[in-house]
C-alpha cells in the first residue's frame, strides 16, 4: 500500500473514530455536565438522543450526496459541520445550546460517516481493501473503550479549569487536520452523471426513521406510552409511502437504488447488520445493570468488564485484518459462532446461581463474547459491501450504518420487555440475574439467525459468483 494511500486511510479511520467517540464520551461526564451547566434529568438524555437521532435520520441522505456530489466533498463538508459544533458544545453555557450542538454535531456525522465505507470500497480492492476493513473493524473496538475512559480522564483532569469541555474541544484540533490531509490524501470519487438528489424521498425517509426510532429511543423511558405506539405505526405507513415513491423514482435518480437489494451479500449482510444492531443494544444495557444489581459491583468496577470485552473485541479485530479476506465469509461467521459459545458458557455461570461471581471468575467468557463480536464488524462490512456498483457506493454505506442503528434502538427497547418487566426496576440480585438469563437466551438467539444471514455473504473474495 502507496503511502498516500496509507494517509488517506488514516485520515477516513480517525473521521470515524471521532463519530464514535462522541457517541460514548459524553458519559462518564455527565455528572459534572449537570454539575455545571444545571442540566436536568431530561436535559441529559437528550445529550445523548440529541446525537443519536439525526445520525439515523440522515445517514441514507448522506450517502447518497456522497455519491452525487463526491465522496471526499462531502466527508470534508460533513467534518466542517462537526468540528465547528464540537466547538460550540466546549463553549455552551447552559444546557439548551449544547443539546443543540450535540444535533449538529449528529447531522454533521450523518453527512460524514457513510462516505467512510463508500470511499473504502471504491479506493481499496484485493489484500489493502481486506486490510482497511480490518482496521475500520479494529477502530469500532478501539472506541468501545477509548470513549469512556477518555470522558472519565479528561474531565478529571480538569484542564485549564474547563472541568467537561475538553471532551468536545479535542475535536477541534482533530477535525482541523482531517479537513488539511484529507483535502491532500483522499482521492475524489463519484458518479461520472450526477443527477439531481431526490428531495422528496429525503423528506419521507427522514419522516419514517424519526417516527421509527424516536418512540423505540424514548417510550421505554416513559412505560411506552399510547403516543409511542402511535408514533410507530405512522412511522411503518410513512416507511411504505417511501419505498412506493422509491419504486416509481427508480429511472429517475432515487434517494435508495432498490437493485442494491437484488443482490444477496447487500441484503443478506444488511440484514445481518440489523441483527447485530439488535443484539448490541439489548446486552451492553441489561449487562451493566446485571454487573451492579445483580452482581453487587460497584461502577468502576463493573466498567473493568466492559474493558475486559473491548480488549477481546481488539485482538478479534486485529486477527480479523491479518486475515487479509482470505476466509471471506467463513471469518465472520466463525466469530458469531465463538460468541454463541461464549454466551452460552456465560448463561452456565449466572445460571448456577453464582452471586458472588467476580471478575476475574467471568473473565474467560466475556474475552471470548468480545473476540467473536470482534472478528465480525470489519469483515461484515467487507463482504456486505463487495459486490456493490461505485456508483451507489454512498447510498449503500448509508443504508448499511442506518440497519445498526435501528437495531441499536430496537434491542434498547426491547429491554423493557425481557429484562424491566421481570425486575420492575428492583436492584434484587437475585430478579436481576433471571432477567439477565432470559436476555442471553435471546442474544444467543439473535446471534444464531445473524450467524444464518451471513450465508447469503460472498464465500469467496474474488469476485466470483457464489
Amino acid at each position: 500500500m502507496a503511502l498516500a494511500a496509507r494517509i488517506a486511510l488514516l485520515v477516513l479511520l480517525t473521521a470515524e473514530l471521532m463519530d464514535l467517540l462522541d457517541q460514548s464520551v459524553v458519559l462518564t461526564a455527565l455528572p459534572a455536565i449537570q454539575e455545571s451547566t444545571g442540566a436536568g434529568p431530561s436535559s441529559l438524555q437528550w445529550l445523548t438522543t440529541g446525537y443519536s437521532l439525526p445520525v439515523a435520520v440522515g445517514l441514507i441522505t448522506g450517502g447518497r450526496l456522497g455519491d452525487l456530489y463526491g465522496r471526499r466533498r462531502i466527508l470534508l463538508t460533513g467534518t466542517v459541520v462537526f468540528t465547528a459544533a464540537s466547538l460550540l458544545c466546549g463553549l455552551a453555557a447552559g444546557p439548551g445550546l449544547l443539546i443543540g450542538a450535540r444535533m449538529l454535531q449528529g447531522v454533521g456525522v450523518a453527512v460524514m460517516i457513510p462516505q467512510v465505507l463508500a470511499t473504502l470500497h471504491v479506493t481499496f480492492d484485493g489484500e489493502s481493501r481486506s486490510k482497511a476493513f480490518g482496521l475500520y473493524g479494529a477502530v469500532l473496538s478501539i472506541a468501545n473503550v477509548l470513549g469512556p475512559v477518555m470522558g472519565g480522564l479528561l474531565t478529571e483532569a480538569d484542564l485549564f479549569g474547563l472541568s467537561w469541555r475538553p471532551i468536545f474541544l479535542v475535536n477541534v484540533p482533530v477535525g482541523l487536520a482531517v479537513l488539511v490531509l484529507g483535502r491532500k490524501f483522499i482521492p475524489e470519487s463519484t458518479v461520472t452523471k450526477a443527477d439531481r438528489l431526490d428531495l422528496t424521498g429525503m423528506a419521507l425517509s427522514a419522516l419514517a426513521i424519526v417516527l421509527i426510532v424516536f418512540p423505540l429511543s424514548e417510550g421505554h423511558l416513559h412505560h411506552w406510552p399510547l403516543w409511542s405506539f402511535a408514533m410507530l405505526a405512522a412511522g411503518l405507513l410513512v416507511l411504505v409511502v417511501f419505498l412506493r415513491h422509491q419504486q416509481r423514482k427508480q429511472d429517475d435518480a432515487p434517494l435508495v437504488p432498490l437493485s442494491l437489494f437484488r443482490g444477496r451479500p447487500f441484503s443478506g449482510g444488511t440484514a445481518a447488520q440489523l441483527m447485530h444492531g439488535l443484539l448490541c443494544g439489548l446486552f451492553f444495557m441489561t449487562w451493566t445493570i446485571y454487573l451492579q444489581n445483580g452482581l453487587g459491583m460497584s461502577p468502576v468496577h463493573a466498567s473493568l468488564a466492559f474493558v475486559l470485552l473491548s480488549l477481546g473485541e481488539l485482538a478479534g479485530a486485529t486477527l480479523a485484518a491479518k486475515s487479509a479476506g482470505r476466509f471471506a465469509r467463513r471469518l465472520p461467521q466463525t466469530g458469531a459462532l465463538i460468541t454463541i459459545a461464549a454466551v452460552a458458557g456465560y448463561g452456565f455461570q449466572a445460571a448456577a446461581g453464582q452471586g458472588d461471581l467476580t471478575l476475574l471468575g467471568m473473565t474467560a467468557p466475556v474475552v471470548l463474547i468480545g473476540f467473536g463480536l470482534g472478528m465480525v464488524g470489519g469483515p461484515l462490512a467487507d463482504l456486505s459491501l463487495a459486490r456493490v456498483p461505485h456508483e451507489d457506493a454512498g447510498a449503500a454505506s448509508g443504508l448499511f450504518n442506518t440497519a445498526i442503528h435501528l437495531g441499536i434502538a430496537l434491542g434498547t427497547a426491547l429491554t423493557a420487555l425481557l429484562f424491566f418487566a421481570t425486575t420492575g426496576g428492583s436492584p434484587d440480585a437475585e430478579l436481576n440475574r433471571e432477567a439477565f438469563l432470559t436476555v442471553l437466551w435471546w442474544v444467543g438467539s439473535l446471534l444464531v439467525l445473524m450467524w444464518v444471514l451471513m450465508f447469503f455473504l460472498p464465500k469467496q473474495t474474488n469476485g466470483q459468483a457464489d
